[in-house]
């Protein structure tokens, strides 16, 4: 902890040594002047630098959010360049670590909503870094769900996603998830991210890109119509529809989009995952490891009877959720037993241990640690349910990932993570101090 503190304003005057602002910059640098700096940057600046201004991507980030005179956006961290004309620029760089002003926030790990609810987004909007939706959000929880989009308000995605950027405001990254990966021409996905951007700000836009897996534009159908079970298993299909995915999050990368990378449920997704740069990458929680547990129960209760009508059900019921294909329903009874025996046993069923199904995030971590990705973050989502978030909670407090703890963004819809905000002794106490309050003894 320094004891000598120092702001911008410290570095600026009309005597020897001090430098001057570049006079049309004057009314910007007014919003920096009280920032603290480090004093090795005092120095630094000292010493090299003649005047002090702004970049052009300073004045553009202040002019698109329109934001009150001097305050800098909240989403942004401060840099200062040195320019071959001696000068040093501060320019504002997209980083939603940080609050207005150029404050941190106060905790390295930050909150998401899942949510494309206008009215719930609001409660928590002063509280989160980062917005999630996807079409199921977008059209099933909230546009076509009456008790949600009170009084049909809101027609289509484009007008509750800008009223939602109207919400947030310039604090939060936006992540929109691509309506048809399958089917679209580069040109068309280009032309779809760019409509986001001009909505929602290239400052804020996020493009979420699936993993698209052996699913492509002639196949695609099969989910949507009759039984919706797909004719090949998910590890079988064409190569280049496995990496259609990653293709399309690399080209977004290369026109300078920044990419959600999703979902992503078992850890070894991990590595080829980061090889398309993404901006986020995800763990998947609740739905990997709840089917982990129904495979496991079904298992156990055949190798403790003998009873064949449990491997039955346990091949229906990977029939049922994609982990055999609709190709294989009449087929070796226990070659899915087999299968289901070696899929538990990569995610840490093994003997009497019962997996707590946050592996992933361990691994992805640890993976995360050695890229060469200083941007890139963490979500972790899927974790509905009760029995989540609070082990999540303890394992982000493990000494081993105290080093990651900015990289990790938890996300859930704002309803879930309301629950973790409460607890009986809430009630408890708070019967007792508004009793007492009350005059009651």
């Amino acid at each position: 902890m320094e004891l000598l503190k120092c702001t911008v304003s410290s570095l600026l005057g009309d005597k020897t040594g001090q430098m001057k602002v570049i006079s049309k910059d004057e009314d910007y640098v007014k919003r920096i002047e009280n920032q603290e700096i480090s004093l090795e940057l005092y120095d630094s600046i000292r010493k090299r630098g003649m005047a002090l201004g702004v970049t052009e991507h300073f004045k553009k980030v202040i002019g698109d959010f329109k934001v009150p005179e001097g305050e800098t956006p909240a989403g942004f961290r401060i840099e200062y360049q040195l320019e071959k004309d001696g000068a040093v620029y501060a320019d504002l760089v997209r980083d939603i670590s940080y609050d207005k002003n150029g404050r941190k926030r106060p905790t390295k790990t930050l909150f998401s909503a899942d949510s494309a609810d206008p009215y719930e987004i609001d409660g928590i909007k002063n509280l989160i870094g980062n917005l999630t939706c996807n079409p199921a959000i977008i059209y099933n929880l909230f546009i076509n769900n009456p008790k949600a989009n009170v009084g049909g308000k809101f027609k289509n995605r484009d007008e509750v996603m800008r009223e939602i950027g109207n919400i947030l405001g310039p604090g939060c990254d936006i992540s929109v998830e691509l309506n048809d990966p399958f089917s679209a021409s580069e040109s068309q996905i280009l032309e779809e991210a760019q409509h986001f951007k001009e909505m929602l700000s290239e400052h804020r836009v996020v493009i979420k890109v699936p993993h698209t897996g052996p699913v492509n534009q002639e196949n695609v159908g099969q989910l949507m119509t009759g039984d919706k079970r797909f004719g090949n298993r998910y590890n079988q299909g064409n190569t280049k529809d496995f990496y259609r995915g990653h293709n399309i999050a690399l080209m977004l990368k290369e026109h300078g989009y920044r990419v959600n990378f999703t979902l992503m449920f078992e850890p070894y997704q991990t590595a080829m995952a980061l090889q398309a740069r993404p901006y986020f990458i995800n763990s998947f929680i609740m739905f990997r490891h709840s089917q982990s547990l129904q495979m496991e129960g079904m298992m156990k209760a055949y190798e403790e009877t003998g009873d064949v009508q449990f491997v039955e059900a346990l091949r229906n019921y990977m029939l049922d959720n994609d982990y055999l294909s609709s190709s294989e329903a009449g087929k070796d009874l226990f070659g899915a037993y087999a299968r289901a025996r070696e899929i538990l046993k990569y995610r840490g069923f093994t003997g009497e241990k019962i997996s707590d199904g946050l592996d992933g995030i361990r691994h992805n971590l640890r993976v995360l640690r050695q890229a060469n990705l200083p941007d890139t973050r963490l979500i972790i989502c899927n974790m509905q349910g009760e029995n989540y978030y609070p082990y999540i909670d303890r394992v982000l407090a493990e000494p081993e990932f105290s080093d990651m703890a900015d990289r990790i963004v938890i996300t859930a819809s704002p309803d879930l993570l309301a629950q973790f905000t409460s607890n009986p002794l809430v009630l408890q106490f708070h019967r007792r101090f508004m009793n007492a309050a009350n005059g009651e003894k």
